[in-house]
């Protein structure tokens, strides 16, 4: 993915202008800034596009690896050139204590009450409830690996892993690999010997590990062969699956969590931006997004009005419920900092 690739959803000129600017001047629209790949293809069909036609205005996109750093450079210089940003619950709670985001103000943005619980957040609206989860191509395996031990076992089915190169996600499928239930999960890892565990057990298998950072990477890898099987964002698999693809999932042991809107501290466009979240909150515009990629709903009217076809593919199914850990952004929150960096140099080692 090439981060910070800016497209508009209007004029081709408006591109060129965007591009052309320095970062202390403002964009000629707002600027919403995603993860890229099929998942921001389908937030441009669902939201960005008829919200920019109802809105009169222009929106440009742009991509990011979640790189947290770059949003506090904008917003510690002043020179914000991006609106509204795609995050993850722990760095979107992180960020709101040191003053990245702007707040938001429910009783104006109106309908949280249609939302899941903890999708209305003081700096963030939730987008898309999300899940990692266990990929693999069916006509590759000879046998399908069923949780993370098989995952770590490359006696069994050797061959390369694919992972995320962050601490997050890892910690936890390195403890479920290690034998540790689910329930327990965090109460392990919020001890000094839980955390040793789990970077002992990834050692174990760090000589078979290709490191993605692009959501767009773990099933590109496993089409073309570079991986056996690979941790990924769910609804890119699933996706590729619903489109005839031999690519499957292993719900048990994922991981699920929520994404947020949130709107730099800083935006040359804050009310539009308003406008944009409180859009997206809408129910039919989600259960459109649902149908082009199948991530969960973050409304409550979307998630009922849901094609029972479509909703085996969604992570909050009750069926793909079980067996899943639900993220402790909490927990993130409190040792999340200090657990990347461990991550990083153990990872560089």
């Amino acid at each position: 993915m090439q981060a910070n690739r800016l497209k508009t959803v209007f004029h081709p000129l408006l591109l060129c202008l965007a591009v052309g600017l320095g970062s202390a001047q403002a964009a000629p629209g707002m600027v919403v800034v995603g993860y890229g790949g099929a998942g921001q293809k389908a937030q441009d069909e669902a939201f960005f596009k008829p919200f920019s036609a109802s809105d009169g205005k222009p929106l440009i996109q742009s991509e990011y690896n979640g790189e947290m750093a770059r949003i506090k450079v904008m917003v510690d210089t002043g020179n914000v050139d991006w609106d509204v940003v795609q995050i993850e619950g722990p760095d979107l709670l992180r960020g709101c204590e040191e003053g990245m985001y702007e707040r938001l103000d429910w009783n104006r943005l109106g309908h949280a009450d249609q939302l899941i619980p903890d999708a209305a957040q003081e700096c963030g609206s939730a987008a898309l409830v999300w899940s990692v989860a266990i990929a693999y191509d069916r006509n590759k395996l000879a046998q399908a690996p069923t949780s993370w031990a098989d995952f770590w076992d490359v006696n069994k089915t050797p061959g390369k892993r694919g992972l995320r190169k962050r601490a997050v996600y890892n910690l936890e499928f390195a403890l479920l690999a290690d034998g540790v239930k689910v329930e327990d999960v965090y109460k392990v890892l919020s001890t000094p010997a839980g955390v040793d565990r789990a970077f002992a057990k990834l050692t174990e298998l760090k000589p078979h590990i290709q490191w993605w950072e692009a959501g767009a990477q773990p099933p590109q890898w496993l089409a073309a062969g570079d991986v056996v099987m690979t941790s990924t964002y769910s609804g890119r698999v699933a996706t590729a699956a619903q489109n005839g693809s031999p690519l499957a999932l292993v719900w048990p042991g994922s991981l699920y969590g929520m994404d947020y809107w949130a709107i730099i501290k800083g935006s040359r466009h804050v009310d539009q931006a308003k406008r944009f979240i409180a859009y997206a909150n809408q129910a039919d515009a989600q259960v459109d997004y649902v149908k082009r990629i199948p991530y969960g709903p973050t409304n409550k009217q979307a998630a009922e009005r849901l094609a029972p076809d479509l909703a085996k593919w969604v992570p909050t199914s009750p069926q793909n419920l079980n067996g899943a850990l639900s993220m402790d952004v909490a927990f993130w929150v409190d040792h999340g900092e200090e657990l990347e960096e461990r991550f990083n140099a153990w990872a560089s080692k």
